[in-house]
């Protein structure tokens, strides 16, 4: 894997995943109380013995690059490296990233600079593990020019991907964004050539995209220098390139999850509260997932009673109710609270308990969530102030609303607390 390349591509505005994009890059949205979205492709490279990585961002990249600069640090010893590279104009191209495609185009003079085999192309907000030497390995024994990762699909969720055709060595040969009706109908196919079973593949008769490529060195380098015009790899790269080029699909039949919606982030946040086994585990020591190390006490709990529930270290948490929840580092829970179907983000800091008790004796409103507040499907993003006696229970049903003159959002009925906001006592939302 010494010849490999990781490049994790970390997405345009984020606006699918806006208000929690306001402040930070989308691969820096926290995950699960304590990791980031970059940490997961990150891991899976680290734990694949790929080390040479790179991180290509737009948008609100200060926050990402203090966490990779304080996450991922190897030993003077060897080549290792995750770096960010945020977009910059120069003298051969004063725009921005257009595109996937665009953006490692921008840094090609950089990238072929490494003496490498292949270059495998990441996307930062998608939750899975995966063993990438795997993937390569299918690359190299097929002698493909690109290899896509690919998922096994049923029916009901075909229309919603990129779907694609393979012929009976697995060679792609057709594509078709999204197709619906008998245009989905036509990209069946026999999926137990890529290793499923009989039943297996009469359930999933169909095979989309995860965003994921390989590329060999010298394809790459002559795919984004010969069509300056293309911007995207799924939609413009790989689909022109199938006809002259060996276009490889490795199937990935496991747990994987795009996470760049506020429904689905908060979906797959909720899943990992579940037992005894969650659709995604971090209790897997063979291949963890790594994040900042914080060195923060143990969370304290005060008579609080907690069902289904992941609570991170630093937190405190007092004669409270805490059900089917996610709370984050150094969350604050006061008394008479209840925390049911929410994930809370925690905090950067604590709040020193003169400044606490100030504010709360000068009618303001303390760090973290305040006593007898209750709060139903809802996202609280971090450093958030929440007073005594609200309720965030989406009382009217609201699918959407903007409010972020008074701290907050909601997207497909869930409650999303803006970071640093503050929402006064006795609110009802």
């Amino acid at each position: 894997m010494k010849k490999v390349l990781a490049i994790i591509l970390g997405g345009g505005v984020g606006t699918r995943l806006y208000p929690l994009t306001k402040l930070r890059a989308k691969p820096a949205v926290p995950l699960a109380g304590k990791y980031r979205l970059i940490d997961i492709p990150v891991s899976n490279c680290i734990n694949s013995e790929i080390v040479k990585i790179y991180v290509l961002t737009q948008f609100n990249s200060a926050s990402l690059n203090r966490h990779i600069s304080r996450t991922y640090q190897f030993s003077g010893f060897t080549e290792g490296f995750v770096e960010v590279l945020a977009a910059q104009q120069t003298q051969e191209n004063p725009n921005w990233f257009q595109g996937t495609a665009d953006a490692v185009r921008q840094y090609l003079s950089l990238l072929e600079q490494w003496d490498v085999d292949e270059y495998l192309i990441l996307s930062g907000d998608h939750l899975y593990r995966m063993d990438y030497q795997k993937f390569v390995q299918r690359h190299r024994e097929t002698n493909a020019d690109i290899t896509l990762s690919v998922l096994p699909m049923d029916e009901k969720r075909a229309s919603d991907f990129g779907l694609m055709k393979i012929d009976e060595s697995g060679r792609i040969v057709s594509f078709s964004e999204k197709p619906k009706g008998d245009a989905l109908k036509q990209m069946q196919v026999d999926t137990t050539k890529l290793g499923l079973t009989g039943q297996q593949a009469q359930d999933s008769p169909y095979i989309a995209s995860m965003g994921i490529y390989v590329f060999k060195r010298e394809v790459l380098i002559k795919l984004l220098k010969e069509s300056p015009n293309q911007t995207d790899f799924g939609k413009e790269i790989i689909p022109n390139s199938a006809k002259d080029h060996n276009v490889q699909a490795y199937l990935f039949d496991d747990y994987w999850e795009d996470i760049g919606t506020i429904e689905a982030f908060y979906d797959a946040n909720m899943a990992l509260t579940k037992q005894p086994q969650p659709p995604f585990s971090f209790y897997d020591e063979n291949a963890p997932i790594y994040t900042r190390p914080r060195f923060l006490p143990p969370t304290k709990l005060l008579d609080t009673h907690v069902t289904e529930s992941i609570i991170a270290e630093g937190c405190i948490l007092k004669q409270c109710r805490i059900d089917h929840s996610v709370l984050g580092v150094r969350s604050r829970i006061e008394a008479g609270c209840t925390i049911q179907d929410t994930m809370v983000m925690g905090a950067d800091f604590y709040e020193p308990d003169a400044e606490r008790h100030s504010s709360l004796d000068n009618g303001g409103v303390a760090l973290g969530i305040g006593a007898d507040t209750t709060i139903r499907r809802a996202i609280v993003d971090k450093n958030a102030r929440i007073g005594r006696n609200v309720q965030l229970i989406n009382k009217d049903g609201v699918e959407e609303a903007n409010r972020e003159n008074q701290g907050f959002y909601i997207r497909s009925g869930i409650i999303v607390v803006l970071k640093n906001a503050t929402i006064p006592d006795g609110t009802i939302i």
